[in-house]
């Protein structure tokens, strides 16, 4: 049979997952950062020419739907609204592919593990093959769950037996079915249609279909996983935590391969959408999450986690917790310091020892070292804050937050408290213990409760 060179991908994601217990959709749970279905669509998008992808959406669907187009704009969303089995699931996309003329890719949204190659090898194999329909297989330690191949004395396979459907011969053999199959798009909907749910779960299975297409060939030709933690499907949370394990483990080896340094690969935990420049160097119990962008010639750590965060080229961050923040160019934070959502550090500023920052902009060289409490506060360059500053910037009867501005060069006094919303001048200070309830000068020194001027600063 010759065979189109056109592709389409259909991904089943329709499972309930009753086992996680949980209103979030099986696929929508998260290993290494990122929901179970966007790893298997990451694997698809590598594969070189893709026409179509079609994702199989059940429980929840809207919820998977937006989930599966912030990652594929252009995917088509399918509903099966009974979950009556694989075979169904596909069944539901004939007409979507009523004018596709081409090879179909099916694979699971909970197999988080597959990769590109692998997925590249079976569609070569499938192609050059010229068979109608070919399935990649694995040899597993424990084969518990999965479909068991039956292979005959040529070692040709001539059938899956369902596990629920096995005898206790059949229950041993270790070469297990991946649910990942190509198939071409006629013969495959052809056999959908005869295919019945005369087994233990009265459900319509997909490999029957592929049985019924192979009746012709005698067998089904198959691609053994090099690796089979691949076809790895996730059903519990315990089976969740191991693809997460293999897949930071997978992120760690290429940024190491890229020239990051790792001291303790088993101690650091990095999601699988975090970017890290080279000769950056990652120290122990560092957990580095979501979208996160560290810049090159950076030290990250001990002990410090950072979620969706830029740090940029050779910053520092030691015990801290960072999110959703960004940390300029040679930037310092920690150590014990957490800098909340929209925090901005600027080029070679510094949060220090028990410092917490929220919402504010650090300019250019600025300091707060420690001890100090910035909120909602817009600092500009080369300013120092004393040891135990805070902007006291809520408001208990208005329930509003209010800005402290604070210019270039200007300094506070330990224990010096501005009252928001308030400014204090460029090149202005506070003595220790000052209050500041009203708008300071440039260049005016002021102290006391409430704070008032002192003297001018010298240039």
């Amino acid at each position: 049979m010759m065979q189109d060179g056109r592709l389409a991908v259909v991904v089943l994601a329709a499972g309930a997952g009753k086992r996680f217990r949980s209103p979030t959709p099986k696929v929508l749970h998260e290993a290494a950062g990122l929901p179970l279905v966007h790893h298997v669509l990451r694997a698809v998008q590598g594969l070189d020419r893709i026409d179509r992808v079609l994702v199989v959406v059940g429980k929840e669907a809207e919820m998977v739907g937006e989930s599966v187009k912030s990652l594929v704009p252009g995917a088509e969303l399918i509903e099966q609204t009974e979950l009556l089995g694989t075979a169904d699931a596909v069944q539901r996309c004939a007409e979507a592919l009523e004018d596709f003329a081409g090879t179909v890719l099916v694979l699971s949204g909970d197999s988080p593990l597959i990769t590109t190659p692998t997925l590249k090898r079976l569609i070569d194999a499938h192609r050059q093959s010229g068979s109608p329909v070919t399935l990649l297989t694995a040899r597993v330690g424990d084969p518990s769950g999965y479909g068991r191949i039956i292979r005959d004395g040529e070692e040709r396979c001539t059938g899956i037996v369902e596990q629920s459907d096995a005898t206790e011969q059949q229950a041993s053999i270790d070469e297990v079915s991946s649910g990942i199959w190509c198939f071409e798009r006629g013969p495959l909907f052809d056999a959908l249609e005869r295919t019945d749910n005369a087994n233990a779960q009265g459900e319509f299975y997909l490999p029957q279909a592929a049985m019924l297409i192979a009746e012709g060939h005698g067998s089904i030709p198959t691609v053994l996983a090099g690796d089979a933690e691949e076809i790895e499907g996730v059903n519990d949370r315990l089976q969740l935590a191991f693809a997460g394990r293999v897949l930071r483990k997978r992120k760690i080896e290429a940024l190491a391969a890229e020239g990051v340094g790792i001291e303790d690969p088993q101690t650091t935990y990095i999601d699988a959408g975090v970017e890290v420049g080279p000769d950056t160097l990652i120290r122990p119990f560092t957990f580095i999450e979501g979208t996160s962008r560290i810049g090159s010639g950076c030290s990250i750590g001990p002990s410090a986690r950072i979620v969706d965060s830029v740090v940029e080229d050779g910053a520092e961050i030691t015990f801290a917790v960072v999110k959703e923040s960004s940390i300029g160019p040679s930037a310092s934070v920690g150590p014990f310091a957490s800098l909340r959502p929209g925090t901005r550090l600027g080029p070679g500023s510094k949060a220090g020892s028990f410092v917490e920052i929220k919402g504010s902009t650090i300019g250019e060289g600025s300091k707060v070292p420690h001890l100090s409490y910035v909120g909602d506060a817009e600092i500009g360059s080369g300013v120092n804050l004393g040891a135990g500053t805070i902007t006291a910037n809520y408001d208990s009867e208005s329930k509003l937050k209010s800005k402290t501005v604070i210019g270039d060069a200007a300094f506070t006094g330990s224990d010096t408290t501005l009252v928001a919303p308030v400014k204090l001048g460029r090149r202005a200070g506070t003595g220790a213990g000052s209050v500041v309830t009203r708008d300071v000068s440039d260049g005016q020194i002021v102290a006391g409760v409430p704070a008032r001027p002192m003297r001018e600063r010298k240039p």
